[in-house]
């Protein structure tokens, strides 16, 4: 993923490396105090292990080779400390100390020069001596600790070992055996599973077998230092069972394994030899950034907001004041003009601090493949294109569900087992790629795959089969494959039938819908699919022509519209009963909102009509309106969820003259509009 690589990527990975590495430091000192008496907490140690590897992760995106490489070393070697397969030691500590010290000094010549690098041979043999540790010598005490051998068989390498720290700190075992309501029974194990780590270690969580219909049964190891009914009165359930594992009282064989695992007294951090990391590294932060809750940015877009639509009252007055030849009035309009141009810089630097590149986002979805790859037995490649593409925080957020949606089909549906792909001639793996790219005010991200692609032939009757087309109907291939995004479309026959393409995808073009996208979908059997997602920048702010339809006053987003016209009434045709007008030799089909909207149009004796031709994509149509009214700064509001149903519109904005209207959502009425359903009723 190096193409990503960018001068703004780097920056937010020196910054985001910086903060991981200050967090690992101050987590490997706690690890080393609480060594000295060997009772470390495992989150402790996960933590640890989590934060090498987010680093090792994000140094892969930008290409930075050398942090990469010493940050998967050091998760190997705390992989083998979670495990039991290395031993805590002060030699261990003190080299995860250096290593830590040595990605410093890295992350802060990289702040200054990005080829900057260090020899990591030195530190890398430490590590690989370290990981050389002898096999577990205690595994025996497993077969003899009193737990069932069929819980024994599915405890996970972690698990066991963690079992076995538990047998040498004298820690008394028990089953916890609780049923919950299927209903509810995430919640409660949670509630549970809080309750019991206040005092111990949960070691496993297994699923049990019972007659239940509407129940679930779990059976939890757990670990602690207070006997049974203390455990049974820090839970405060007398329906949840607390089964004492083996000998209640911890066997001196135990005991005396205890000793052997208390490790010498760690280091202070200020005694490790630094030599490997160099004396030069300076605890200045080479990062200046400040990372910022994305709900006080909205609160500073609003603020910003208001300040527009004041400026835009202070305009107004100006205007009216020369009109009566006030003096006053051309005063006021040069201060609302430098006005205006501040106005402008300040929205300008809130919306960059929005604006976060698509990377991040693919980055989840490449996690999100390798998982639902290897659930359905898969191998998928995943290919990602144009991370450095910003987009706003908050259009990035609500991209990630509509996006897991569509890789998961792909995956599911989509891609086939290796086998049949080797059949088929293809390579054994198949391919998803995720390629982001802006086209003037709108961000598009393409998700296609190679596999076995959807059969419009296959919609078609499936339609004709629900009813939702008549049997002589002809539509186009681009039309056939919007009838995946009709509601309840898809069903279980429909997942076996079409390879389920359609399952929830109504949902997921709501979801784009709501961001004033436009997804769209082509297919070749055998060959792939691809899936285009057409987005604007940001919703926070943005400009707007103003338009009146009926008596109703109308916002359409500027970076939709690519030009308004003025035509003549007999230029109207009407193909299939739908206007259309010629524009250039193409043919551009007419979106009338007072039919839309149902709203009484009125009488017009002039010949003339104005037009505004929007576009997403390759998608075009022209809106019949009554009156251009103007330009203007909107800040765009959600309907909210009480009226998420409305189709057509993309949120309300107000005018800054105490009245509100409708921001238009082009995207959806583009959709509907060109498939043929132009009665969108409010």
């Amino acid at each position: 993923m190096s193409e990503i690589k960018s001068s703004r990527a780097v920056h937010d990975f020196l910054a985001e490396a910086e903060e991981i590495i200050e967090k690992l430091n101050l987590d490997l000192i706690a690890l080393a105090d609480r060594a000295e008496s060997a009772d470390f907490s495992p989150e402790l140690l996960n933590e640890i292990f989590r934060g090498a590897h987010s680093l090792k992760g994000l140094a892969g995106m930008v290409g930075f080779d050398d942090i990469g490489e010493l940050s998967h070393h050091m998760e190997n070697l705390l992989d083998g400390l979670r495990l039991g397969k290395v031993q805590l030691t002060v030699e261990l500590i003190d080299t995860l100390f250096i290593s830590l010290e040595v990605l410093l000094k890295i992350v802060h010549g990289k702040g200054k020069n990005e080829s900057f690098t260090v020899d990591l041979t030195t530190v890398l043999s430490r590590i690989a001596a370290l990981g050389k540790a002898p096999a577990n010598p205690d595994e025996a005490l497993l077969t003899t600790c009193g737990v069932d051998a069929k819980i024994l068989d599915v405890l996970t390498e972690y698990e066991e070992h963690r079992l076995l720290e538990n047998l040498k700190q004298k820690r008394h075992l028990f089953r916890v055996n609780a049923v919950f309501n299927l209903s509810s029974f995430d919640q409660d194990l949670s509630e549970i599973s809080e309750l019991l780590k206040q005092q111990g270690e949960i070691i496993s969580t297994l699923p049990s077998s019972g007659d239940f219909s509407d129940k679930i049964a779990f059976q939890l190891l757990y670990g602690t230092r207070i006997n049974r009914d203390e455990v049974v009165a820090l839970l405060g359930h007398d329906e949840i069972e607390v089964i004492p594992v083996g000998d209640e009282q911890p066997s001196q064989a135990f005991a005396d394994t205890a000793q052997a695992v208390a490790v010498s007294p760690a280091s202070s951090p200020s005694t490790v030899d630094s030599a490997e990391a160099g004396s030069d590294a300076s605890a200045r932060s080479i990062s200046r950034t400040v990372r910022v809750d994305i709900d006080k940015l909205d609160y500073l877009m609003n603020i910003v907001g208001d300040l527009v639509l004041a400026k835009g009252a202070i305009a107004t007055i100006a205007d009216q004041l020369r009109a009566q030849d006030d003096s006053l009035g051309g005063e006021l309009q040069k201060a609302t003009r430098s006005l205006e141009r501040r106005l402008d810089e300040l929205r300008d630097g809130v919306m960059d601090v929005r604006m976060v590149p698509v990377g991040q986002l693919f980055e989840k979805m490449a996690r999100i493949v390798r998982r639902v790859a290897n659930e359905h037995g898969k191998k998928v490649v995943l290919e990602t294109l144009g991370g450095d593409t910003e987009l706003d925080k908050m259009i990035v957020e609500d991209l990630s569900d509509p996006l897991m949606h569509i890789i998961r089909n792909s995956i599911d549906h989509g891609i086939e087992k290796p086998e049949e792909r080797v059949a088929k001639g293809k390579p054994e793996k198949g391919m998803i790629k995720l390629q982001a790219m802006q086209r003037g005010n709108h961000v598009v991200i393409l998700i296609s795959d190679d596999g076995r692609g959807i059969d419009p032939d296959l919609i078609h009757s499936k339609a004709i089969e629900k009813g939702l087309i008549g049997k002589d109907t002809v539509m186009s291939r681009d039309a056939i494959f919007d009838l995946l995004f009709t509601p309840g479309f898809s069903t279980r026959d429909e997942v076996s039938d079409l390879s389920g393409r359609g399952v929830g995808m109504d949902v997921v073009k709501t979801n784009i819908g709501n961001m004033s996208g436009m997804i769209e979908i082509d297919s070749t059997v055998d060959a792939g699919t691809t899936m285009l997602l057409t987005l604007p920048i940001t919703l926070a702010i943005i400009k707007a022509l103003i338009v009146k339809v009926c008596g109703r006053t109308y916002a359409i987003p500027i970076n939709s519209v690519l030009e308004t016209l003025m035509i003549e009434r007999r230029d109207i045709r009407t193909i299939e009963r739908r206007e259309v007008v010629e524009l250039r030799k193409i043919t551009l089909p007419l979106l009338r909102l007072g039919h839309v909207f149902n709203l009484e149009e009125k009488k017009n004796s002039s010949d003339r009509l104005f037009i505004a031709v929007v576009g997403l994509a390759e998608k075009r149509m022209g809106i019949v309106v009554d009156e251009l009214i103007g330009q203007q700064d909107v800040v765009i509001k959600s309907l909210g969820s009480v009226l998420s149903f409305v189709r057509g519109v993309a949120g309300a904005a107000d005018m800054g003259n105490q009245k509100t209207i409708l921001v238009l959502d082009v995207g959806g009425l583009l959709s509907d509009t060109l498939r043929g359903d132009g009665s969108i009723h409010v």
